[in-house]
């Protein structure tokens, strides 16, 4: 498949996306396998590919077979989150964040940055983050030792500093692109790495309140689409693996 983006399918994509996918994340090796084989992967290459990934800390091993580690169970909190947005209605203000942590190693900067892309805040400038106070979600614990929050209203217009602050045609343009190959698409394998790619999108979705949004924004039709998709390989593993 010719498609900017996609991320070549490898047994380690496939166990890792498929057990991103599931709730509770474990599967017993012979499952796992089985996924594999509808991919055409060899079960040699699904085994090489757990023990390798128990080495490096993506899964545990344990009698009921290989779960996420901590690490990916919150990676699969963010994709379930960017699925089914933890909005509330909006009055206008926005949250701002600013530095008043000194003397940061820079591991902590790291993490911040990290952080504050997961709470879908944008820099306004080095040291100020702010995005519309529309979500409902936890400060991790980087955000509450280096920061203060504010909260305030913008005295320009607030559809123009969304508009600085996320590059909204860049994200619309990619969205269109992943929905119609998604939608045009025939092949499990294709359709598999093209969903893992639209779940992936979704992650930097701003999750802007809808007056701050350029007209027929394509996010919540990109999650009706992924969602059909993964109703479909749910019952593909239903009928297929989990038997």
């Amino acid at each position: 498949m010719d498609h900017p983006d996609i991320r070549p399918l490898t047994a380690r994509s496939v166990v890792l996306s498929t057990l991103l996918g599931v709730h509770p994340p474990r599967l017993p090796a012979r499952h796992l396998v089985r996924v594999g084989d509808l991919f055409g992967i060899a079960e040699g290459t699904v085994r090489v590919a757990l023990s390798r990934m128990v080495a490096s800390d993506d899964l545990v091993q344990s009698a009921g077979g290989y779960a996420l580690t901590d690490r990916l169970l919150a990676r699969q909190a963010r994709q379930d989150e960017a699925r089914r947005p933890p909005t509330r209605p909006w009055d206008g203000t926005w949250e701002i964040a600013v530095i008043t942590a000194e003397r940061r190693p820079a591991a902590d900067r790291t993490a911040l940055r990290q952080a504050m892309s997961a709470l879908r805040l944008a820099e306004l400038r080095e040291g100020t983050w702010l995005r519309p106070a529309n979500l409902t979600r936890t400060r991790p614990d980087p955000v509450v030792r280096q920061c203060t929050f504010l909260t305030g209203r913008p005295e320009e217009d607030p559809a123009s500093l969304a508009a600085t602050l996320w590059d909204l045609d860049a994200w619309t343009s990619k969205a269109e692109t992943l929905r119609t190959a998604l939608t045009e698409a025939t092949d499990i394998a294709d359709r598999f790495t093209l969903a893992a790619a639209v779940l992936r999108h979704l992650l930097s979705d701003p999750l802007l309140p809808a007056p701050l949004l350029p007209p027929a924004w394509p996010g919540p039709a990109l999650r009706t689409l992924y969602e059909s998709f993964e109703k479909d390989f749910e019952q593909l593993l239903t009928t297929q693996v989990l038997t």
